[in-house]
């Protein structure tokens, strides 16, 4: 019982420290971005209807959507855009269209989610070096430099891993959660007339007197709800108990009473408004603040790009990606991990959104239009879960999400009128990535048939051969091929070359699933071919770590005892060409093979051994 406690108390404190850093520094930014243009009067109606609307949005989206709704809707216990979408996209199997549809749909959320990879760290950091303008305006100069040096470390150390340094976010971020709450508690003590903004009728009265005001204020105000996706999201590594508990315990707490610290500060001294959050503190804590304000930034960012690599990964093993080089930074936890490609990529658009914005009042008007629209599509996909996995009525289901439905599109209407000022950024980057993703996609699916049309049949091929069989030699080879049940190239080769044959023979196809996880117990699909040959295929969930090798081991309980120390591998590289109407625009067909050329070797992905050996397959058209 007490090791059960200790362990609830160690994930609440993993989730405060990994889950709550976006959201939980948008108190830096969110409130000022409201009045910082001057559009909204600084009234105390209109403060407290504000407040209320920063209220009320952490409430439903929050507490009530997230929380209450769509962390039920865990793939076996996993959580996320990706994980969701696998689950939305079996519940509606039979139904290949619209399937397809909400692959599309996904899969487009998935490139948002990387947009906002790019957002974040650079508002987050921007906003918490702004704080020495409000210590010395002089400081105002080297805000962005500073930023970019802090941002520029944050990223060289990824190469390092999050495991030592990562024990430390938990406390940290408690620091920064009761520092921000103690703050608000100040102010609302000298002004407790704010607490009545927990009252909606505070909100409503300020959309009926100022609708299209208000309509174009949700746009700063959805800033509060940023990183939210965070909770359904590392659902999987702390549970759905710790992560409630930090987030009623402790975070919406200290959120609230901050936001309305904010509103009272400004309502005694409207000239606060310019950054309200540094303010709420004395002259003598200011400075200490920065540095505190600068570590949770640091954490936050750092959460998102951990969940961009885990987020890449997942996308590699689903097939919209090709292979990249992926370094395991821990030998205790799988799920640590460095993809040095997405991170110098993310690198290179947070320099590119720093020096291009240059403050985070000019990001802010980029950042929430690519989160709103993932909230859109996370809402939409719950839908056809409920609907269509669980079974649940239509009825229920579109109450249970029409609701939020109708919230999310209203917040994305209103960030879409920033799409001028700055929201075509992480949308340009989108777009970009969805059409290298469904390149991708589409590309496999044209090769893979381009195989299957020329290949010889594996079973038939090795029944000729064995009628004037080669010299056998001892040792496995493991010849890897796409497709089950044709005739690799690399074994042609080794026939034609070598004019040799291994003692025994393994074709086997790597098959990932839209699940997380695949046990050891249905990890492996052998067939017998005869003549000590097996068809094998090993099967991973988009959370599991490929290593070969190790799934191979298993092979000893049918039949084939593997020895590592005698196993070969084989694989092919063959070289794609482009033509002219193979079912993709030129451009896009081009685009592809250069993609196929870059791709990383299946022989790092799986964790092969560097003795594995790589043949020059065919040339292929597509």
């Amino acid at each position: 019982m007490q090791s059960s406690k200790s362990s609830l108390t160690a994930l609440t404190l993993g989730a405060l420290g990994v889950v709550y850093g976006d959201i939980g520094t948008s108190v830096l930014y969110a409130f000022k971005e409201v009045f910082v243009s001057g559009h909204v009067p600084l009234t105390h109606d209109n403060i407290l209807g504000v407040l209320s609307m920063f209220f009320w949005a952490l409430t439903l989206i929050v507490s009530l959507k997230y929380v209450a709704l769509i962390m039920r809707a865990d793939n076996h216990g996993e959580g996320g855009l990706m994980a969701l979408l696998a689950l939305a996209s079996l519940s509606i199997h039979d139904n290949p269209r619209l399937r397809s549809v909400l692959l599309v749909v996904g899969v487009f959320g998935v490139a948002l989610f990387f947009g906002d990879g790019v957002i974040t760290p650079a508002i987050s950091v921007l906003s918490a070096v702004e704080g020495l303008e409000v210590v010395t305006p002089a400081a105002k100069r080297v805000v962005v430099p500073l930023s970019l040096v802090v941002l520029f470390l944050l990223f060289v150390f990824q190469r390092r891993g999050t495991g030592d340094i990562g024990k430390f976010f938990g406390p940290v971020m408690v620091l920064w959660f009761l520092g921000i709450g103690v703050l608000g508690a100040v102010q609302v003590a000298g002004n407790p007339s704010v607490l009545a903004a927990v009252f909606p009728w505070h909100a409503l009265r300020f959309a009926m007197a100022h609708p299209g005001l208000a309509f174009i204020t949700l746009g700063a105000v959805f800033l509060c709800l940023t990183g939210a996706e965070a909770l359904y999201a590392d659902m999987g590594h702390f549970g759905k108990e710790p992560i409630r508990i930090a987030w009623f315990g402790l975070v919406m707490p200290c959120l609230v009473l901050n936001y309305f610290g904010q509103g009272a500060l400004v309502l005694a001294e409207p000239e606060t408004v310019a950054n309200p959050f540094f303010m709420l503190a004395p002259d003598w804590a200011q400075l200490p603040l920065v540095a505190l304000a600068t570590a949770a930034t640091v954490i936050a960012s750092q959460a998102l790009i951990s969940g961009a690599f885990s987020a890449t990964k997942q996308t590699i093993q689903l097939g919209f990606l090709p292979r990249l080089s992926i370094l395991h930074t821990s030998i205790h936890d799988t799920g640590q991990i460095y993809i040095p490609a997405v991170n110098w990529a993310l690198l290179a658009g947070v320099v590119m959104a720093v020096t291009f914005f240059g403050s985070s009042t000019a990001l802010a008007a980029a950042y929430g239009i690519s989160v709103s629209l993932v909230m859109v599509i996370t809402t939409l996909m719950t839908f056809f879960v409920l609907r269509y996995g669980w079974g649940y009525p239509l009825l229920l289901c579109i109450a249970a999400t029409g609701f939020f439905l109708v919230m999310d599109l209203l917040f994305f209407a209103s960030n879409s009128l920033k799409i001028v000022q700055g929201g075509w950024f992480p949308l340009a980057m989108a777009a970009v990535l969805y059409v290298i993703m469904s390149t991708w996609k589409e590309g496999r699916a044209l090769l893979n048939a381009s195989l299957r049309q020329d290949a010889l049949k594996l079973q038939d091929f090795l029944d000729s051969v064995f009628l004037s069989p080669p010299t056998r030699v001892d040792g496995t080879a493991v010849f890897l091929t796409a497709e089950p049940g044709i005739v690799p190239n690399a074994l042609l080769h080794n026939l034609k070359h070598n004019k040799v044959l291994h003692r025994q023979n393994l074709f086997v196809t790597v098959r990932n699933h839209e699940v997380p996880w695949i046990g050891l117990d249905k990890r492996l699909e052998v067939e017998p071919l005869g003549h000590d040959c097996w068809q094998v295929i090993v099967h991973y969930g988009f959370k599991n770590d490929p290593d070969l090798p190790s799934a191979l081991a298993q092979l000893r309980g049918h039949g084939c005892d593997v020895d590592p120390m005698n196993t070969s591998y084989f694989l092919s590289r063959d070289i794609i060409i482009p033509t002219m109407g193979a079912g993709m625009a030129s451009w896009r067909e081009k685009l592809f093979a250069q993609m196929h050329h870059n791709a990383s070797g299946a022989a790092d992905f799986l964790h092969l051994p560097n003795n594995a050996v790589v043949e020059l397959g065919s040339k292929i058209e597509i």
